[in-house]
């Protein structure tokens, strides 16, 4: 009898070694908070002053003066622009500042095949459509 409670006593505690092993799947952990979301307000300092120029008072309207369309979408707006190389890399660099001052937004930048135009998506959580709206004023004017 010894023998088998000692036996039992050996698998249990092999088991749970198994199961702690590295790369087992384990329970989610209940103790963790839900992941934490940042306010809708965008932080200007969140970049350096050199950045903060640079995204603001240089990037920001050129690509106001190149953009071409506008599509609402049910959780944000898609901004249309040219498709040549020099807008992208506007877009592009204004895509890093953006996710670093902004970060609650989803941003999406697609170009289409054979140089056609290019999208700047931004959407989000509820209340971001409303953001966009507000923050981004000269974007919606023709």
């Amino acid at each position: 009898m010894k023998a088998i409670v000692a036996a039992a006593i050996a698998l249990t505690t092999f088991a749970g070694t198994v199961l702690a092993a590295p790369g087992a799947v384990q329970p989610p952990d209940s103790s963790a908070g839900a992941k934490q979301e940042s306010p809708f307000a965008c932080n200007r300092l969140a970049l350096t002053p050199e950045k903060r120029k640079r995204h603001f008072d240089e990037l920001s309207p050129a690509l106001l003066t190149l953009k071409t369309g506008i599509r609402e979408l049910p959780d944000g707006y898609e901004f249309q622009f040219p498709g040549d190389a020099s807008t992208y890399s506007l877009l592009a660099e204004w895509v890093g500042g953006e996710r670093v001052c902004c970060p609650f937004f989803d941003i999406d930048l697609r170009s289409d095949r054979e140089g056609g135009p290019q999208f700047l998506r931004l959407t989000g959580r509820e209340g971001t459509k409303q953001f966009i709206v507000a923050d981004f004023a000269p974007w919606f004017r023709k």
